[in-house]
């Protein structure tokens, strides 16, 4: 497939997704930039880490900011989780610390595989 269909096709699975779909999107996107990043620190490619950990950071930034805090009792919480994630993002990549990184993927693992399983609950429901 080439750049241009693939643009066109990405594109038109984010136009008709649904808000819960977009949010496994975000996540999926969360892990393979967290994931890309940490592959660059262990290869000594600290830009190209920096270009993945930085866009990780936009996409928490973005879930942090579509989330209605007052919506549900966990709100909350999962308003500070985004905001640790953030952060530990920001400290591994100017620190350049894979270990951090490691944590982050793992937790934006977590994050997606339950966002995804609210969402496939949410279809059946």
């Amino acid at each position: 497939m080439n750049d241009t269909a693939r643009s066109a096709y990405l594109d038109a699975s984010i136009a008709t997704a649904s808000p819960a779909r977009l949010l496994v999107m975000l996540c999926d996107r969360l892990v393979l930039d967290v994931t890309r990043g940490l592959e660059a620190e262990l290869t000594g490619d600290p830009a190209e880490a920096n270009r993945h950990l930085l866009h990780a950071q936009e996409i928490v930034l973005e879930l942090r900011s579509s989330l209605r805090v007052d919506a549900f009792e966990g709100g909350p919480a999962l308003d500070g989780l985004y905001e640790f994630l953030h952060a530990e993002l920001v400290r591994a990549n100017v620190r350049k610390d894979a270990d951090l990184a490691r944590g982050c993927l793992a937790l934006a693992e977590q994050l997606r595989d339950t966002w995804r399983e609210a969402a496939m609950q949410a279809a059946v429901a």
